[in-house]
């Protein structure tokens, strides 16, 4: 079994092109992909968590 696939913060922004002040906006009223905290205390979010995120932004603006 492949282990998922981790993207770092700054790659999650450059992709969805947002700010990392609005993006901790979201994360502290809950609308944001799940983040993983490493030992090292970097941040990484499955590819899938934001694949499926981006999936509800756009069902929610339908």
């Amino acid at each position: 079994m492949a282990r998922p696939q981790m993207l770092k913060l700054a790659e999650v922004l450059t992709e969805i092109d947002m700010s990392r002040a609005a993006f901790y906006r979201l994360r502290a009223r809950g609308n944001a992909p799940r983040l993983f905290k490493l030992p090292n205390g970097q941040l990484r979010v499955r590819r899938a968590d934001l694949d499926d995120w981006l999936a509800g932004c756009e069902a929610s603006a339908a």
